[in-house]
């Protein structure tokens, strides 16, 4: 065979289609879906199990949440107990007087103690737990971090009521006497109380933020001559700023969801605030006080449900606040 004949065969020849190349069996069958995986008998149980809790705890929340607001709403329709309180005397009064006659139900004193206080155990937990945070994922060593962890940890196992009264029988008469003031039962006391109840939840999530920081970003960080603070407030801390904004609303929200302290060591005056060391009645304290003690489906009864509706609210804020700025400065870096 000639090598005339062996050059017109390589040309005439078809060359083969490459495996990937559009309308190949490989490509055709890269197309295709991959078959859905079948279930065992066991594993859909468990996966209809699951979503029924699912849906019980989804479909609980809205009852909740439609049994509060209607038992709120009757407070401001007319009926049997009397004409119903307009929205704007209702947000906007300070004054609580619900035994009084002519009743009053403003909120609004309420309200600004339980956000007053709120913020100022913030001020105060804020720096505390994040500080505490960066000490845990960033600077402390493994058998230190073994050890501090857990005892933040538990400290968001103490009891509220514990709290409370350590509060009132250590905490208020050193305040009353150190600061010559006419009681210690005040704002200050219970923001001190529940910045130590917040601390752990901002540590821990913080912590838990600041150590899913991949290593090679910190290494590089260094690499580049930075030294380890440098690294922790350029590099690490922008890089989970996600997580440790979740962390203190996440704790702001455990601030003013709380009862039995405020309860205990705020004092119990329903008045807006003028000091830090005034005697305040947040919304959360009045529930507790009052809700035992009024006729079910009374004027009184109903203002109580909608305090519980505005607090609802309120956390519900916070939440999506929360959620937003998990969605806004994920994976955001300096």
């Amino acid at each position: 065979m000639n090598s005339e004949y062996v050059g017109r065969l390589a040309v005439d020849m078809p060359l083969p289609m490459p495996e990937t190349q559009a309308g190949s069996p490989a490509a055709g069958a890269a197309a295709r879906p991959m078959p859905r995986e079948r279930l065992s008998a066991g594993e859909k149980g468990a996966r209809f199990f699951f979503l029924l809790c699912a849906a019980l705890s989804l479909g609980a929340m809205l009852l909740i949440v439609v049994f509060i607001f209607r038992e709120a709403a009757g407070l401001f329709i007319d009926g049997p107990e009397g004409p119903g309180i307009s929205p704007k005397e209702f947000f906007l009064s300070p004054l609580w007087y619900p035994g009084y006659e002519p009743a009053e139900y403003g909120t609004l004193s309420l309200a600004a103690a339980s956000l007053a206080v709120t913020a100022l155990s913030v001020l105060l937990a804020g720096p505390l737990g994040l500080g505490l945070a960066v000490y845990l994922a960033c600077v402390a060593g493994k058998r230190v971090r073994e050890w501090v962890k857990p005892v933040v940890e538990l400290l968001a196992a103490i009891p509220s009521v514990v709290l409370g009264f350590v509060g009132m029988v250590v905490v208020a008469p050193f305040m009353q006497s150190v600061l010559d003031i006419p009681s210690g039962l005040n704002l200050t006391n219970a923001a001190l109380l529940l910045a130590l109840m917040a601390t752990p939840t901002i540590a821990s999530i913080g912590d838990d933020a600041l150590s899913s920081v991949p290593r090679e970003v910190k290494d590089a960080s260094t690499a580049l001559g930075a030294t380890q603070w440098e690294t922790i407030w350029r590099v690490t801390m922008p890089a989970a700023v996600s997580g440790l904004s979740t962390a203190v609303i996440l704790g702001l929200g455990r601030a003013l969801g709380e009862t039995m302290v405020v309860l205990m060591v705020a004092g119990g005056s329903a008045q807006i605030p003028g000091s830090l060391f005034d005697s305040i009645r947040p919304l959360t304290s009045t529930l507790a006080a009052e809700m035992a003690e009024t006729p079910i489906g009374s004027r009184h009864y109903q203002a109580l449900f909608a305090i519980g509706g505005v607090l609802f609210m309120m956390t519900l804020a916070f939440n999506l606040t929360a959620f937003w700025l998990g969605r806004r400065w994920k994976g955001k870096t300096a």
